[in-house]
């Protein structure tokens, strides 16, 4: 007999420093560079659309936002390892989308590392497109640097 799955039933919330410490802790189970909490702050300070996407109690992932005059660039989308492989990535590209639309924006834009080859086929499945690199943008092992590469979707 097999088991019968229950469905998940995932829903977005505005993020605030009190969901600081959840984000954290997948933020640095995600990225050997983690996103520190002042980047959080500054962009939640700022006013930027900072989303997370929950499951129950569970964080399954987040991204946060910045609005440009006709422009909507993502600075951090991730999902939480445990959850990654299971589509939610596009549920967070399509939510941020929508959003973008919303604010009338004909662009998103956003950058991501070189060689982070998952998340570039992500990105292209949902219709990004390259549109150059950023040399030694990120910071890499042993005080290295490394390229990101700037991808764009048309809205």
């Amino acid at each position: 007999m097999s088991a019968v799955l229950k469905p998940i039933e995932a829903r977005f919330e505005a993020m605030t420093p009190q969901h600081l410490e959840q984000v954290l802790r997948v933020e640095q189970q995600a990225y050997a560079q983690p996103w520190l909490r002042s980047n959080f702050l500054d962009s939640l300070s700022a006013g930027y659309q900072a989303q997370l996407l929950l499951a129950d109690d569970t964080l399954l992932g987040y991204f946060v936002a910045m609005k440009g005059v006709d422009e909507v660039h993502l600075l951090n989308l991730t999902v939480a390892p445990a959850h990654q492989r299971q589509g939610w990535a596009r549920v967070m590209l399509d939510a941020l989308a929508l959003w973008a639309r919303g604010q009338r924006a004909d662009w998103l834009w956003l950058e991501l590392r070189a060689g982070n080859l998952r998340a570039l086929q992500v990105y292209q499945a949902h219709g990004y497109r390259p549109m150059g690199q950023r040399k030694n943008y990120y910071p890499s092992a042993q005080g290295q640097r490394e390229d990101a590469l700037v991808m764009s979707l048309r809205l």
